[in-house]
Parts: C-alpha cells; sequence; structure tokens
C-alpha cells in the first residue's frame, strides 16, 4: 500500500475518533442551521457567545440536558455560536446571551424559552413541548474530589501527578471553569499516572491557606517530584490544559482525549527499526537483538512500548516486509469501530509504532 493511502486512513480515522466523542449538543452553523431545524424533530437551540459569563455557567447544565436526549429520536438539542454564526442568530432576533429558543416540529417559528436555566428545568419544558418523557440522565464526573481526609492520600502520592483547582462554591470564575476542568480530566481519564483534582477551599480553609491560596480558582501543580507544588498560571482553555499536562507529564493526548501519532513513540528505537527494515535477511536477527536489549533499558512508561517495539519487530521479521502496513490497515478498521477506551488506546500505540516500520520501508 502506498504511503500517501496510508496516511490518508489515518486522517479519515481521526475524524471517526473526533466525531465518536463529540458533546451531545448538536453545533448549529450558519449553513446547517436550517438543514436540522424545522425538520422531522422538535429543536431547543441555545444562543451563545464563547465569552459570555452567563452563558459558561449554563453550558455543564445544557451538556447534561443534551446527554439525556442524546437517544431521542423527535428531539433535537442544539447551540449556535453567534460570534461565528451572526446571520443566523441576527435572523431569529438574538439580541442577548444565552437566548434559548424552541423550534417545533416542522416550523422555523420559534417560541422563546423564559425557563429557569437549569438542567431539571429545561428537561421538563423540551418533554412538555416536544411530547418526550426523558428522564435526566447522571453524568460522570471525573474530576476527583479531595478533602482533607484524603489530601495526602491523592495529592502526595509521588506515583502520581496531579492537578489541584482549589474554588469556592460562590466564585464565578470557579462556575466558568467548571465544565472545561471536567473535560480536562476525561482527557486524561485512561492515563493511570494522571490525577485532575479539586477542593472547596471555602469549607476547608487551612488547606487552602497552607499551599498559599488567596484567590478562586486558585491551580497548583504537584509532579511526581515536587510535592510543594507550582502554580499553574496558563491559559484556562481545553487545549492550554492539555498542552500543560502533556508537556509536564509526557503524555500525548490531543484535546479530544485520543492518543496522538506521537503516543508511544521511542526515538532510539525508532532508529533501530530503519536499521531493521533496511537491513539484509542475514542481519535482522542481530538488530532484533538490539532492539530487545535497548527495550529492556527502558522505565517507566516507555518500558510498556519497549515491549511493543521487541514483539512487533520479531512479527515483522516471521511474517515479512508487507506485515506492517497490512496490521495498519487492520487496525484502522477496528479502531473506527465502538471499542473500548482501554482498547483504542492499546491499538493506536501498537499502530504508531507501526507506522515507523511503514515509513522506513
Amino acid at each position: 500500500m502506498a504511503k500517501s493511502q496510508i496516511w490518508v486512513g489515518f486522517a479519515f480515522l481521526a475524524l471517526l475518533l473526533v466525531s465518536a466523542i463529540a458533546d451531545d449538543v448538536v453545533v448549529l452553523t450558519d449553513d446547517s442551521f436550517e438543514k436540522e431545524v424545522g425538520k422531522d424533530k422538535g429543536a431547543l437551540v441555545e444562543f451563545y457567545a464563547p465569552w459570555c459569563g452567563h452563558c459558561k455557567k449554563l453550558a455543564p447544565e445544557y451538556e447534561k440536558l443534551g446527554a439525556s436526549f442524546k437517544k431521542a429520536k423527535s428531539v433535537l438539542i442544539a447551540k449556535v455560536d453567534c460570534d461565528e454564526h451572526k446571520t443566523v442568530c441576527t435572523k431569529y432576533g438574538v439580541s442577548g446571551y444565552p437566548t434559548i429558543q424552541w423550534f417545533p416540529k416542522g416550523s422555523l417559528e420559534p417560541q422563546k424559552y423564559e425557563g429557569p436555566r437549569n438542567a431539571e428545568a429545561l428537561a421538563e419544558y423540551v418533554n412538555k413541548e416536544g411530547g418526550t418523557n426523558v428522564k435526566l440522565a447522571a453524568v460522570p464526573q471525573n474530576v476527583v474530589v479531595i478533602t482533607p481526609d484524603n489530601f495526602d492520600e491523592v495529592v502526595l502520592d509521588q506515583n502520581k501527578d496531579v492537578l489541584v483547582e482549589f474554588y469556592a462554591p460562590w466564585c464565578g470564575h470557579c462556575k466558568s471553569l467548571a465544565p472545561t476542568y471536567e473535560k480536562v480530566a476525561t482527557v486524561f481519564k485512561q492515563e493511570e499516572g494522571v490525577v485532575i483534582a479539586n477542593l472547596d477551599a471555602d469549607a476547608h480553609k487551612s488547606l487552602g491557606e497552607k499551599y498559599g491560596v488567596s484567590g478562586f480558582p486558585t491551580l497548583k501543580f504537584f509532579p511526581k517530584d515536587n510535592k510543594a507544588g507550582v502554580d499553574y498560571d496558563g491559559g484556562r482553555e481545553l487545549d492550554d490544559f492539555v498542552s500543560f499536562i502533556n508537556e509536564k507529564v509526557g503524555t500525548s493526548r490531543d484535546s479530544n482525549g485520543q492518543l496522538t501519532s506521537e503516543a508511544g513513540i521511542v526515538k532510539s528505537l525508532d532508529a533501530l527499526v530503519k536499521e531493521l527494515v533496511a537491513a539484509s535477511e542475514d542481519e535482522k536477527k542481530s538488530i532484533l537483538s538490539r532492539i530487545e536489549e535497548e527495550a529492556s533499558n527502558l522505565k517507566g512508561s516507555t518500558a510498556r512500548y519497549g515491549k511493543l517495539y521487541s514483539k512487533l519487530a520479531k512479527s515483522y521479521i516471521e511474517k515479512g516486509s508487507g506485515y506492517a502496513s497490512k496490521e495498519v490497515e487492520r487496525l484502522g478498521r477496528v479502531l473506527g469501530k465502538s471499542i473500548s477506551p482501554v482498547k483504542a488506546d492499546e491499538f493506536t500505540l501498537k499502530r504508531n509504532i507501526l507506522n515507523t516500520f511503514v515509513a522506513s520501508s
């Protein structure tokens, strides 16, 4: 298979993975709005602006609503970024944020929602207008809640890299950060050595004072090798947090929680793989021994990658030079299906390493 074909396959797979983990709230644009709304479903639409504090406060409630109605065939829960898509927002009379409107099935004549902005009230309204009977779904929480009882056990664990948000329940900025912070925890939930946690520093003032907390939210990073903690002074968008953790911890996750193409790659072993691919049949066993030796010297998470390199190098020798491209193609098909996050990580690591064999051919 040509290299260009393999990379096209990777790109297509990436689109599938992003689609599979997208928000349960449907994102509408100027172009897609009337293709989705006013058709065979009733639609609740939030018109919002990314900078709007009230919109940020609503976000976790609205996402909970979207998750609950995800499988409802007669109802659409959607949103429009009015900074990006001014045309449709102007058309439907949006003058403040957030504006929530209900569009009955088969109609582009909306009625404005005037009720409370929480998931319970919104669900009651959608059920009434849409003729559904959907119960709110429990949303998994991946942020670890810390108290004085478990602080040392969680944060001071020298086998864990821990990001802690010190917050106060009444703090507006904390409420705005909450949905993004939960997404950060979701991105890294498969990483055993990474913990995303928070502490109510208003209820537990002594811990906040101990770590110099004077405002909310305060974020501190407690890496394995520095349990005194360091201030996190980076941006507060999802991409900012993900980049920070990847850099400090050595992980390779994207903002959707998927492993990147760099995950599992060990440069010293990549160099030996290139030698292996170029070697004659008589030389391959000798290079395999060098790969196994180099792999045995690796520590931490890279030790796992070293075992994969050794296993795949053996298969490459035993099954011939066509093995790598065929296996990459097979893994692409498997990853395009519905599989567990653990399996997705396992197969992505394998595919990434095999890509070195393919690229060296």
